[in-house]
């Protein structure tokens, strides 16, 4: 308990909110670093799922493939990353490292949602003489939106989980905080630093789930 109410004096001392190592600050640097990386990895992942999951072929190899991603710890793709030319731009290898890591559930769910669309739909669709396009933007995406936003939800909040290793890299975000608790050997600010990463990510799924509750029938579908 003495960790705990350490940590939590750690989180309510008013010094550790404000400069540029405040929490603020960290805060803001990690927000900007997963908003970045899921908006890479939603236009990497999510049109090859799509027109993918369209076409019905080839989407299952795809899948396997950016599976594989989950298989390599993210922390081991970063530091061969840093080994590379890619190493001297800064956030680059980590930004690579995550969108790396956020691209397989994106594609999956994308995909998934896509085959599980009605066929009989689509053939509907296909009789009364739709384009490919439109059947993709107009049947398709439509009813396989809530797979796609679950994925967007999934890859959002384990982005926010592990960002944190930005700060091995020499980046900012809230690992920071815990690395320089873990140079500081201050057992209360890691775990401080450990709480808001946790508190982010819950509150980064609650926005999710709020905005699935207030979004149209047809968008909050079923998972």
């Amino acid at each position: 308990m003495t960790t705990l109410t350490d940590a939590w004096d750690w989180l309510t001392d008013p010094a550790h909110w404000s400069g540029d190592d405040g929490i603020w600050h960290r805060l803001a640097q990690h927000l900007a670093l997963t908003v970045v990386c899921l908006i890479i990895s939603c236009l990497i992942a999510l049109p090859v799922a799509l027109v993918l999951g369209h076409l019905g072929k080839g989407g299952a190899l795809a899948v396997n493939i950016s599976n594989i991603g989950r298989a390599v710890p993210t922390f081991a793709v970063l530091v061969l990353l840093l080994l590379t030319p890619l190493g001297r731009y800064g956030e680059g290898p980590t930004v690579v490292a995550l969108v790396l890591f956020a691209v397989p559930p994106l594609l999956t769910n994308a995909y998934v949602g896509m085959r599980e669309v009605d066929r009989d739909v689509v053939r509907a669709a296909r009789g009364m003489g739709m384009t490919g396009r439109q059947m993709l933007f107009h049947v398709e995406l439509p009813l396989s939106l809530p797979m796609v936003m679950n994925g967007v939800r999934i890859a959002a909040v384990q982005l926010v989980a592990t960002a944190t290793i930005a700060a091995l890299a020499g980046g900012g975000g809230l690992g920071r905080i815990i690395t320089a608790g873990f140079n500081l050997a201050s057992t209360p600010q890691v775990v401080a630093g450990a709480v808001l990463v946790a508190v982010f990510a819950l509150i980064v799924e609650g926005i999710f789930e709020v905005t699935e509750r207030l979004a149209p029938h047809w968008v909050r579908g079923s998972r």
